[in-house]
């Protein structure tokens, strides 16, 4: 999810999978539409082959899904599915979080500090907006990467990924930055006094409210479209 990467190798299926997945994620695909494959491939000057490789990893990751006699339509943001993804995010996160925890050293809470930093700047700036996302899920991968547990912080990304749309929402349309910096500086202080219980208790905390705040922007926002 983070745009802050080194410069490497990607193919045509990855370069459309990114190019799409953006336009999903700022919105400018809007939950429902269509995703024409004919007219994203003359856009992108590809073929329709790797349009369509790219959509079927978006499907996976949640963001698109293929129906009969319609193809593919960005997936509806759905309060019921705020739900599940988030009550999963807090079981999964916590889980890793409690082995992250006990191999902390030293250099990974001087990496971690930094990672919180970046984010706090970035947001405190006001610039870069579209990244505020990929900037706190690089926070929460700072916190876990301790725990060595590559399997589970891949289901991690994947869960991440599909609440991406709903973390921007929290972070741009609710009080959800100067919240999310708050516990940020609690879950570093934690992790400091090597704390797992309140650690746990506050990253639960973090997630699932992070979950209500956006299911309740959702159906406010569908109570308005309503009248």
């Amino acid at each position: 999810m983070s745009s802050k990467k080194g410069l490497v190798f990607k193919t045509r299926t990855q370069i459309v999978e990114e190019a799409i997945r953006t336009k999903i994620l700022k919105g400018e695909f809007k939950a429902g539409q269509p995703l024409r494959q004919d007219a994203i491939a003359k856009e992108l000057e590809v073929s329709r082959i790797p349009v369509r490789e790219a959509l079927m990893q978006l499907e996976v990751q949640g963001l698109v899904q293929f129906e009969s006699h319609k193809g593919a339509t960005v997936t509806e943001l759905s309060p019921a599915k705020i739900e599940e993804l988030f009550a999963l995010r807090a079981i999964i996160e916590c889980y890793v979080l409690e082995r992250a925890i006990v191999n902390m050293t030293d250099a990974d809470l001087a990496h971690i500090k930094t990672v919180k930093l970046n984010f706090e700047q970035a947001v405190e700036s006001g610039t870069d907006i579209e990244e505020w996302s990929s900037y706190n899920y690089d926070f929460h991968k700072a916190l876990y990467q301790p725990a060595n547990l590559p399997e589970s912080m891949d289901i991690v990304y994947s869960l991440n990924t599909k609440c991406d749309r709903y973390i921007r929402m929290q972070l741009l349309f609710t009080t959800g930055i100067k919240k999310a910096e708050s516990e940020h500086d609690g879950l570093f202080e934690l992790c400091q006094q090597r704390d797992v219980e309140g650690a746990k208790a506050l990253l639960r905390k973090h997630i699932i409210e992070a979950g209500h705040a956006i299911r309740n922007l959702l159906m406010q926002q569908d109570e308005s479209d309503n009248k």
